[in-house]
């Protein structure tokens, strides 16, 4: 089963960063990902940019509403993604876990089973 962990934190603290913390971070998150990847079960990974840079579309009764800048009214921001082939729910735990303890932030890592609108779009597809 895929499962997509999505990664919350405060984006103004982890936009404070120096270029050398950022860059140890990094490292520390790429160590975890290396174990999943070299047994092939490591999907996209993705960071996000702020949520300054962010557009939504809100539908409404007429025309979509196009916006600029933040979108959600929230403490953490939406900061990234991992997807991950793992076998059931509690080695996606697991995993979260590792990618907690590599990272100093205070947020959090959504973990959701993911299903496809189009599998055959996809290699991570499975039968």
């Amino acid at each position: 089963m895929l499962y997509a962990i999505l990664c919350y934190d405060y984006e103004d603290a982890v936009g404070q960063w120096s270029d050398e913390e950022d860059a140890a971070v990094m490292a520390r998150l790429d160590a975890v990902l290396q174990k999943v990847e070299k047994s092939g079960r490591l999907g996209p990974v993705a960071r996000l940019l702020p949520t300054t840079a962010a557009t939504t579309l809100r539908k409404s009764a007429g025309e979509p509403l196009i916006i600029d800048g933040p979108f959600a009214e929230t403490k953490e921001q939406f900061l990234g993604f991992y997807l991950v082939d793992c076998a059931d729910l509690n080695e996606a735990i697991a995993f979260s876990k590792e990618l907690a303890e590599a990272n100093p932030g205070n947020g959090s890592y959504e973990i959701r089973p993911v299903g496809y609108v189009r599998p055959q779009a996809t290699e991570y597809a499975r039968e």
